[in-house]
């Protein structure tokens, strides 16, 4: 064995420790660095050689090498800020994001900076598509994962459906009209007079294109424990069968939609009962003719325990309306069931306790949220808040195994296995944090220890060199 392997001995140190210093130098210059994971460097000796001793064989090393450089995936820390697209994984797993130019290449990433781009597109900044599942209204997820893109911002209009009226009509009003559907004439500029009823409340409601319209109840007592109600538009904006035409002809029913009975229990003032007529057109508005109201509704008939009305708006699809006093008709006990909160008969002023009515008009997308399950939602102009998409997660049975693309990006390889996707907080996956941004979990101080001594070892392994070259060059200066 000569003496200039102690040469090379210091050269593989020399090697391996200028690239351990590049690998520190990588890790403190990505230091500020979103999502980034640092790298460290093992080494292990090479080969060593083997001599006779008088003991017998033995063996001399020779030198070093690089064994592995390997990612650090803890959890770096979490940076707020004031943008509700900026995510941060807490936990395992990777953001999946596409190549927009190639609908193959996909990419994974810790680095949570995203934002819509015009097309609608949620993007990373280097313009790669996160990828996650479309949700329906519900919230649950439908098909495969796919690109997150809106391909609206706004929310359509929602037809009304039901309508809810809690009132308390008071026990002790006086009857005003000895039937109040007769007292609707809708050839008068008001079409009802304020003496013919007790008590009138009024609810919003939509059409399918999203405009409102007023749905008007008119409450005057019958006999005994009975209330009498009919419901009401306008006489213009009914467009059911024949109602324009018959408006036209002098028939004064158009706009009345239905008339009912409540008949409340007498001890307790709580629904015992409800009957409904539903009013339809084509003749001439008269209780004595055969055709105006249709046979009482039995419970046969409701829709959900609900008597519906049958309202068509100019300019909209007809709907089907439930109407609900807080009181819900049950097929098994036979019955009419009082929620906690219903209509009422006591002895106190009438009034509105509560009332509401489903569906929305149009609306724009003025912000979006996400959740920790990784669910984007889209608040709109109409107060609508709509699930939207959820973001995909993905992790690998072999995380060190993934190719550094840059840019943050991580790629599958044969080495870390296939991707397995699923939404997070699920199958060992970490939660979404919003408005935070993962930092780089690069310790810096760390860092300065290991440069200290990858320093000291470079130091070390160049003085084998320079004491190496003394030793031959006083072999040299044997022979003079």
């Amino acid at each position: 064995m000569s003496l200039s392997s102690s040469l090379f001995s210091g050269i593989s140190g020399l090697n391996t420790l200028g690239n351990s210093m590049t690998v520190i130098g990588d890790n403190i210059a990505n230091v500020n660095t979103v999502g980034f994971k640092s790298s460290r460097v093992t080494f292990q000796d090479v080969l060593s050689q083997t001599v006779s001793t008088t003991a017998g064989t033995a063996q001399v090393g020779r030198g070093t090498s690089l064994a592995d450089i390997t990612s650090s995936f803890s959890q770096g820390s979490f940076e707020s800020t004031d943008s509700t697209t900026d995510l941060a994984i807490g936990g395992d797993g990777f953001f999946v994001v596409r190549d927009p130019a190639n609908i193959d290449n996909e990419y994974y990433t810790r680095a949570g900076q995203f934002r819509f781009d015009k097309d609608g597109n949620f993007i990373n900044p280097a313009g790669y598509i996160v990828r996650g599942w479309e949700l329906d209204q519900s919230g649950q997820d439908i098909g495969s994962i796919t690109d997150i893109t809106l391909a609206s911002f706004t929310s359509p209009p929602s037809a009304t459906d039901r309508m809810t009226v809690v009132t308390n009509l008071n026990s002790g009003a006086q009857n005003r009209s000895a039937d109040l559907s007769l007292e609707w004439n809708a050839q008068n500029a008001l079409p009802i007079a304020d003496t013919a009823y007790e008590y009138q409340t009024t609810v919003k409601v939509y059409d399918s294109l999203g405009d409102t319209h007023d749905l008007t109840l008119y409450f005057d007592p019958g006999a005994g424990s009975t209330w009498e109600f009919i419901v009401t538009c306008s006489s213009i904006e009914d467009s059911r069968a024949g109602a324009q035409a018959a408006l036209a002809g002098g028939d004064d029913g158009v706009g009345m939609l239905g008339r009912g009975e409540i008949e409340f229990n007498a001890a307790s003032g709580v629904i015992s009962d409800i009957d409904f007529w539903d009013f339809t057109h084509g003749v001439d508005y008269d209780l004595a003719t055969a055709g105006n109201w249709t046979e009482r509704l039995e419970p046969a008939d409701l829709t959900n325990g609900y008597f519906t009305l049958s309202p068509d708006f100019l300019g909209g699809s007809p709907l089907t309306v439930e109407l609900d006093f807080g009181s819900v008709y049950s097929t098994g006990a036979g019955s009419w069931l009082n929620d906690s909160l219903s209509t009422t008969q006591f002895a106190t002023s009438s009034t509105t306790i509560f009332q509401s009515a489903t569906g929305y008009g149009a609306g724009d997308l003025q912000s979006v949220t996400v959740s920790t399950d990784g669910v984007i939602t889209g608040q709109y102009s109409n107060g609508e808040v709509i699930p939207l998409y959820r973001v995909a997660l993905a992790k690998f049975q072999n995380t060190q195994g993934l190719y550094k693309e840059g840019g943050n990006l991580y790629r599958e390889t044969r080495l870390s296995g296939d991707p397995i996707t699923s939404k997070p907080g699920t199958n060992g996956l970490g939660n979404i944090s919003p408005n935070s941004l993962e930092q780089s979990n690069v310790d810096i101080a760390t860092e300065f220890v290991k440069m200290i001594t990858t320093q000291r070892g470079f130091q070390a392994n160049s003085k084998i060199i320079t004491v190496t070259d003394q030793m031959l060059s006083e072999l040299i200066n044997l022979k003079r």
